[in-house]
């Protein structure tokens, strides 16, 4: 597993590996992570190769691997293994495939994200640049030998924009007998909220990218129009100052709690602690604490985006709003919050239902397949050590132009 994220960052892609990396060792398979190093790293980890990086990059809160080790080589050396799985198509995804053709190995790729969505963390953000980071991603997928996309949607846009690899569906599973744990009222006592409070909660990175702004001003119209109504806000990041500035705007301070990152059960704790779980961001691929939320029987309120309506089915586990309406996003909440008791009851119970279809179990089965399947095609048969030096040396030229060929494409389609 090669990922330019991972634990400690806080994000839907190092959560995802160390997900799959959990549930694939925990059924006799060895996996090795690629990652950056970042500040405060646990004093020992196991599976786990740290690669010098940039830290804190442009401001943010990720970590920005450079690609050069040694130690890095001989671990992979000395692993042995099977399939190379890259997250990213760039910085370790780059190293990913370098990786797959010296040892003559199958290459999955997982499109995780929509990186146009995510240029403003890089200078000179631009039109261009938005279009660079697509067409990268989509011929980076075309170098490898099977894709991984997170849901329906996304697997449509990266066909639609050119890319002719497979493409599978697999999400990343939510660890359901985790969500079943914890107490809400007890996470209600601790941030000092009223037991009789009707929370709407949010959990994720507080960055632009996830549409906060929006939801603050949502939520703010509806707490000023119903007194018991309060918002619980999880996570770190730098729109947590714009939050707070959109709540104090209008004298709501006191209204808004905000804890920062949690580990389960106190994660579970924060979830069933809310009444209802309100999502506004259109740049997932997936969303996974919307089946977080809903493992631990909390609704949803939405806005339609890909990743989200495969999860959210209106007035049946929660609510997804069409468009961009401040109003009707307004207005679902207050939905929730009407509802006779034994409907609500139902739509907890149904997105309950809605989370166990997103199993971590189910979803590691399915991409154990892909790799069985991916093995019996004989991508591996081929060792290095049988072939002749020259091949072995036009097979690297042929994969380090692959990059570099990548990139230059990328640049001239965003100028065109």
């Amino acid at each position: 597993m090669m990922t330019n994220t991972f634990a400690p960052h806080i994000g839907g892609v190092a959560r995802s590996v160390e997900c799959f990396s959990n549930e694939f060792r925990s059924r006799g398979h060895d996996v090795l992570v690629v990652a950056p190093t970042y500040d405060k790293l646990p004093e020992q980890e196991t599976g786990v190769v740290r690669v010098p990086a940039v830290q804190n990059f442009n401001g943010s809160d990720f970590s920005v691997a450079l690609p050069l080790s040694d130690l890095m080589s001989d671990a992979i050396d000395d692993f042995a293994p099977d399939i190379v799985h890259a997250h990213h198509p760039f910085l370790l995804g780059g190293t990913a495939l370098r990786i797959a053709h010296i040892h003559e190995l199958p290459l999955v790729f997982t499109h995780h994200t929509m990186y146009e969505q995510y240029t403003h963390y890089v200078p000179g953000n631009s039109k261009k640049l938005q279009q660079f980071a697509m067409k990268l991603s989509t011929s980076y997928a075309n170098l490898c030998n099977l894709v991984f996309a997170p849901s329906e949607s996304v697997a449509s846009i990266i066909k639609d924009r050119g890319v002719s690899t497979p493409v599978k569906i697999v999400p990343t599973g939510v660890e359901c007998r985790k969500f079943d744990c914890g107490s809400g009222s007890g996470f209600r006592d601790a941030m000092g909220i009223p037991q009789d409070s009707f929370i709407i909660g949010h959990l994720g990175r507080l960055a632009p990218e996830k549409n906060l702004e929006f939801l603050a001003k949502a939520v703010v119209q509806y707490l000023l129009n119903n007194k018991k109504a309060r918002f619980l806000l999880i996570g770190l990041g730098p729109s947590e100052k714009t939050v707070r500035k959109i709540f104090a705007d209008h004298n709501l301070g006191n209204r808004l709690h905000i804890a920062h990152a949690l580990e389960h059960p106190l994660l579970a704790s924060a979830y069933k602690a809310m009444d209802l779980f309100a999502f506004c961001s259109k740049s997932e691929t997936q969303g996974m604490v919307l089946t977080e939320a809903m493992a631990a029987a909390t609704p949803v309120i939405a806005l339609d985006a890909p990743g989200v309506r495969e999860v959210v089915m209106d007035t049946e586990n929660g609510r997804l709003i069409k468009g961009d309406s401040l109003e009707e996003f307004v207005d679902a909440l207050d939905w929730l919050f009407t509802l006779p008791e034994a409907r609500r009851r139902e739509v907890q119970q149904m997105a309950k239902q809605t989370a166990r279809k997103f199993s971590m179990e189910r979803t590691a089965a399915t991409a154990l397949g892909h790799y069985e399947e991916l093995l019996s095609k004989g991508f591996a048969a081929v060792k290095e050590q049988h072939c002749s030096n020259w091949q072995t040396a036009q097979r690297l030229f042929r994969i380090e132009w692959n990059i570099f060929k990548n990139v230059i494409d990328a640049a001239i389609s965003s100028n065109t």
